[in-house]
């Protein structure tokens, strides 16, 4: 059981998942995760926000009875997807009177996905209220965090907001509250960066909205909880704001020797001139380290050979994943070589169509970089510091 308890009436009830290593087949997870779900006693009704993945169902429903839970009135969704929503099915089967209470675009989701009956839902809108006696409900719209979908519930009586995925942190602690805030802020650092960047523009929106609610805790859906919630908060302005760090990160591969002795010598060069700057090799590159570090970086120089007439895979992979997360990333460069031709830069810089970003005049060199190359890639250099 693992049952804790946050304020009076208002109880951890969720799941930690100690061993699991990847998150929808594409999100590796070197420190597993959580599902937490709260459960809210008032004086008169009982609710359980959100659920867990449905491979830790028994979990919760262990956890639920270790309370002496006879009823569920509501089951709030904050979010449709299956980590949080997953296990709602099993939830209405053991307290078929609980309706379930969510926003109408998350109505249909849940409908969609898990096919829950239209009419066990209870729709509410942004700033509606549900009482549960000497508590209260209040409903927090935050569209587009990450799904278009996604809400938020705030409990004045005990300042309490829960967020859901926003603030979270893949990150499996027996720590209820964060204890840890330099592995939390990299948790969650590394969570925003793969999930939340692309919607930095609205998460600003929602941040204002939250700072006119008055709150000592942040109940997230995954990793520890907030009980400073100014550090997780001061965390966010900084990544959403369009405010960079004069650092430079070099993504690339090479498969004859060329493009790393470029690669090298770019970072040599930038080293000496005092700016910070990161490589990193994709043939071995975690890319969820790759994807935290687009988070503050002023400039992302890709590195890459031709393989037939395109990019490497890799390389044009890296190129699309960070077009996918829309980093605030100021300048963009290329650089590389070939053997007889292709059209590897106009391909990389296509994909690279969704960045607010200045192209740098690329190096592309044919065969083994030479002499007057590498005082090409110490131009590169110059124009990188100068801007």
């Amino acid at each position: 059981m693992s049952v804790r308890k946050l304020k009076e009436g208002v109880y951890e009830v969720g799941a930690v998942d100690w061993d699991r290593e990847i998150f929808d087949e594409l999100i590796p997870l070197p420190d597993g995760t959580s599902y937490n779900a709260y459960l809210i006693q008032g004086s008169e009704k009982v609710a359980l926000l959100d659920t867990v993945d449905p491979t830790k169902e028994s979990v919760l429903m262990r956890n639920l009875e270790s309370l002496d839970i006879d009823h569920i009135d509501y089951v709030i969704s904050h979010h449709a997807e299956q980590d949080h929503s997953g296990s709602i099915p099993a939830i209405l089967e053991r307290f078929p009177d609980a309706k379930v209470v969510t926003n109408a675009k998350c109505k249909g989701m849940l409908i969609d996905h898990l096919h829950i009956p239209e009419g066990k839902f209870t729709e509410v809108e942004d700033g509606s209220e549900i009482s549960l006696g000497d508590k209260t409900l209040r409903f927090v719209l935050t569209p587009w965090v990450h799904w278009p979908e996604t809400m938020c519930t705030y409990l004045p009586e005990m300042k309490i907001i829960f967020t859901c995925d926003f603030f979270g942190s893949h990150l499996a602690t027996s720590d209820l509250f964060v204890r840890d805030k330099r592995k939390t802020y990299l948790a969650a650092k590394r969570y925003y960066a793969e999930i939340m960047m692309p919607f930095r523009r609205l998460i600003k929106g929602h941040l204002k909205k939250l700072d006119e609610l008055e709150f000592d805790i942040i109940a997230t859906s995954h990793g520890p909880i907030y009980d400073e919630p100014e550090f997780i908060i001061d965390a966010y302005k900084d990544w959403v704001s369009d405010e960079v760090k004069n650092e430079v990160i070099v993504p690339y591969v090479s498969m004859h020797g060329s493009t790393e002795v470029m690669v090298n010598h770019l970072v040599d060069t930038l080293m000496e001139k005092g700016i910070k700057v990161t490589p990193y090799n994709l043939t071995t590159t975690n890319l969820g380290e790759l994807a935290m570090s687009t988070v503050d970086a002023s400039t992302i120089v890709l590195g890459t050979p031709t393989v037939l007439t395109g990019p490497h895979p890799k390389a044009f992979y890296a190129a699309y994943l960070v077009n996918a997360l829309r980093p605030k990333t100021k300048y963009v460069s290329l650089i590389g070589s070939y053997g007889w031709g292709g059209r590897m830069p106009e391909m990389i810089k296509d994909t690279l169509k969704n960045l607010d970003a200045k192209m740098i005049d690329p190096v592309i060199v044919k065969g083994l970089p030479s002499q007057e190359d590498l005082k090409e890639i110490e131009r590169l250099a110059e124009d990188i510091m100068e801007a």
